[in-house]
Parts: C-alpha cells; sequence; structure tokens
C-alpha cells in the first residue's frame, strides 16, 4: 500500500498558484484556521502567521501559538521568506535554518485576500488562513474542497483553535 501512495503523488500535477499576489495587501496577521502540521505545529492554540517585507524583498516572518493550550506557553518561530522571481509573487522558499528552504505556494487567495491556502508540491503540509480567527463553516467546506482537489488527503487536516 505504501510503494502505490508513494506512485500516486508522485504522479500529481505540480500545484497551480494563483497568477499574482499583491504583496502589501498579503502582508500582515493570518490566523491559521486549519492545516496538515509540520512537527512543530503539534497541538497548537491561538496559531497566527504575521508576515512583513524587508526592503530587499525578503519576507519577515512570525509565526507564533500557544502549546497545549490556551494558557500555554507561547512559541515563536521566525522564518525568512525568499519570493520566486517570475512567480507572480505566488511562490516563495521559507527558510527556517540556513541553509534549507522548504517550498511555499500560494495556491488559493481570495480576491479581497481574507482567505488564503498554502501548499507544497509533496502534499505533506498544507495551512488554511483567514485575516479572521473564525471562518463560516460554508467557506470552510468550500476551501477544504480546493485542499482536496490539490491531491491532499483532508482526512488530516486539523482545525486549530483560536480564542478570539
Amino acid at each position: 500500500m505504501s510503494v502505490f501512495g508513494l506512485t500516486a503523488c508522485q504522479n500529481l500535477p505540480p500545484i497551480k498558484t494563483v497568477q499574482h499576489v499583491d504583496l502589501a495587501r498579503f502582508m500582515g496577521d493570518w490566523y491559521v484556521i486549519a492545516a496538515i502540521p509540520t512537527f512543530i505545529e503539534r497541538d497548537p492554540y491561538n496559531p497566527i502567521e504575521q508576515y512583513r517585507q524587508h526592503a530587499d524583498g525578503s519576507i519577515a516572518t512570525t509565526f507564533t501559538f500557544n502549546k497545549g493550550g490556551f494558557d500555554g506557553p507561547l512559541k515563536s518561530y521566525h522564518p525568512t521568506g525568499y519570493v520566486l522571481p517570475g512567480s507572480g509573487n505566488a511562490e516563495w522558499r521559507m527558510q527556517f535554518v540556513w541553509p534549507f528552504k522548504s517550498e511555499y505556494l500560494i495556491a488559493y487567495l481570495s480576491e479581497d485576500y481574507q482567505h488564503t491556502v498554502i501548499a507544497r508540491n509533496k502534499r505533506d503540509y498544507v495551512w488554511l488562513m483567514s485575516r479572521q480567527s473564525r471562518i463560516d463553516p460554508k467557506t470552510y467546506g468550500e476551501l477544504v474542497a480546493k485542499i482536496k482537489a490539490m491531491g491532499y488527503d483532508t482526512s488530516k487536516l486539523q482545525v486549530f483553535p483560536h480564542q478570539k
């Protein structure tokens, strides 16, 4: 079964990114509503990703959350994002530790810049984010359907609690 899963994953087409991202509009706070999380995102409460563009074009990123509960210890990570030239600002590389950079694809972005889906071609991690700490069930369902259509196993999607 794992050989079949590996083969199926390799045959998936690359994730299609949005055509263009206005970086100035994309900057700011994004609430992480749900994700197929990385190892650092285990048991997060109030997870927020914040972006700020430096003069050199790189993206200062701050990811914060309370670990294990709303009153849990505050965790904070500070990767740097690098926009790939010619990608319409929709494809980045995130660097947590030099020299390693991981893929960051803006696969969906609502016209009003209120909801986004960040994906990876490996289909190992995905993030559904919003400008608000809660989204209505219809919008959530539509975004999950988009994630599923990208080839993700949405049964692995975890909803993250927000207190606000």
